[in-house]
C-alpha cells in the first residue's frame, strides 16, 4: 500500500514528458510511476477473477499477470526498439528465475531453516522453461549454422516458433486449470483462506473491479509510452548499451511489483505460493509475452524475431537449468538462494561489459 504514493509521479511524468526535460529523469519518474500501477491491476486482476470462476479467473490472472510488461514492451517495439525488446525478454527470464526465486528463498530462510514447495508444479515449470530454451536455440542455431539464411527467413521461422508456443501454453493452461488442476493443490481450498485471498477477492465489486482495471491499462499504456520515448536517449546520456538496459532495467521495472509479491509470500512462510508465482511468472512471458510481441511486431510492421545473441541465449538456458536443479527435490535453503543471486549478479555484470 506504501507503493501508492508513487501514484503522485503519473501527471508528474505526464508533466515532465510535455516539457521536455532531461530524458534520464522522465524515464526514472515514469519508471517509478509504473510500480504502483502494475500492482493496481494486480489487485483489481484478482478481484475480477473471484467472480469468473476459477477456470476463467485462472485464465484472467495469467493474461493479465504480465500485462504491464506486453504494455512496455509493445510500446518498445512500436518505436523500433527492437533489441531492447528481446532484451527486455531475456531479462525477464533471468530476473524471475534468479533474482526473485533467489530472494525468495533467502528471506524465507530468515523464518525456517528449510522450505518446502509443489515438486509436481516445479517440474512442470522446468519442463515448460526447458521448451522455451530450446525455442530460443533453435533460430540462433539455424542463423549460426545455416549459410545464406536471410532475415526474411529468420523471421518465418520465428513466427512458426511462437504460433507453437502460444498453442503449448494454451494447452498448459487447460492441463493446470481443468484436466489435472488438483495435481497443483496439496489440500485444495486450503491455500486461499490461509493466504487470505478469499478476504481480499471480496474486497472489490465486480463493477469497481472491471472500472479500476480499464483505467489503470489506460494510465499505463500512456506512461509506458513516456517512458519508451524516453528510454533510447536516456539510455545514450547514461552510455548503457541497449541490450544492458533491457535486460536489467526494463525488465525490472516490469517485474518489480512480482518481486514483492513473492518476497511477501516468502516471508509469510507461503514458499509454495512464491515458487509458483515466480515460475508462472516466468512460464508466462516464454509462452505467452514473447510469442504475442512476435506477432504483435508482424502486425505492426515491426517484425521481431527470435534471434537472440549467444550470451542472452546462454544466460536463458544456464537459469533454467539451475532453477530445475534446485527445485527438482521439493525444497530449498538459504544458501541456494544466495547462490541464485550471485549467478544473477554475475550475468548482470557480463551483459554491463557486453560490447554494443
Amino acid at each position: 500500500m506504501k507503493l501508492n504514493y508513487l501514484l503522485a509521479l503519473v501527471p508528474v511524468a505526464i508533466a515532465l514528458d510535455y516539457l521536455s526535460v532531461n530524458p534520464v529523469l522522465v524515464f526514472v519518474v515514469s519508471a517509478l510511476a509504473v510500480i504502483p500501477l502494475a500492482g493496481i491491476m494486480g489487485k483489481a486482476t484478482e478481484n475480477l477473477a473471484s467472480y469468473l470462476g476459477p477456470t476463467v479467473g485462472g485464465l484472467l490472472n495469467a493474461t493479465f499477470g504480465n500485462a504491464p510488461e506486453i504494455i512496455i514492451s509493445m510500446m518498445a517495439l512500436s518505436k523500433g526498439l527492437v533489441d531492447v525488446v528481446k532484451a527486455a525478454i531475456t531479462g525477464s527470464l533471468i530476473g524471475n528465475l534468479l533474482l526473485s526465486l533467489g530472494l525468495a528463498i533467502v528471506f524465507a530462510g530468515t523464518r525456517n531453516k528449510r522450505t518446502t514447495f509443489n515438486k509436481t508444479s516445479a517440474s512442470v515449470s522446468a519442463g515448460l522453461l526447458m521448451v522455451a530454451g530450446a525455442a530460443l536455440i533453435v533460430p540462433a542455431l539455424f542463423h549460426h549454422t545455416s549459410r545464406g539464411m536471410t532475415e526474411a527467413e529468420t523471421f518465418d521461422l520465428s513466427l512458426f516458433v511462437a504460433i507453437i508456443l502460444l498453442i503449448i501454453y494454451v494447452l498448459n493452461l487447460v492441463f493446470t486449470l481443468v484436466t489435472d488442476r488438483n495435481l497443483f493443490q496439496e489440500e485444495p481450498g486450503k491455500e486461499d483462506t490461509e493466504n487470505g485471498s478469499t478476504a481480499e477477492e471480496s474486497e472489490w465489486s465486480r463493477n469497481m473491479a472491471s472500472g479500476v482495471l480499464l483505467a489503470v491499462t489506460i494510465t499505463l499504456a500512456i506512461v509506458s509510452g513516456i517512458l519508451t520515448d524516453a528510454l533510447e536517449p536516456a539510455i545514450d546520456m547514461i552510455g548503457l548499451t541497449p541490450v544492458f538496459a533491457g535486460v536489467i532495467v526494463l525488465a525490472m521495472v516490469g517485474n518489480f511489483s512480482d518481486i514483492l509479491i513473492s518476497i511477501r509470500f516468502s516471508l509469510n512462510n507461503k514458499m509454495d505460493l512464491a515458487f509458483e508465482s515466480i515460475t508462472s511468472a516466468s512460464t508466462q512471458v516464454a509462452l505467452l509475452v514473447t510469442p504475442v510481441l512476435v506477432l504483435g511486431g508482424f502486425v505492426m510492421g515491426q517484425p521481431m524475431n527470435l534471434l537472440f545473441t549467444q550470451f542472452e541465449v546462454a544466460a536463458i538456458v544456464m537459469a533454467v537449468l539451475i532453477v530445475s536443479h534446485v527445485s527438482s527435490d521439493g525444497e530449498c535453503y538459504w544458501i541456494e538462494g544466495v547462490m541464485l543471486l550471485g549467478v544473477y549478479l554475475i550475468l548482470a555484470v557480463g551483459f554491463f561489459f557486453l560490447p554494443a
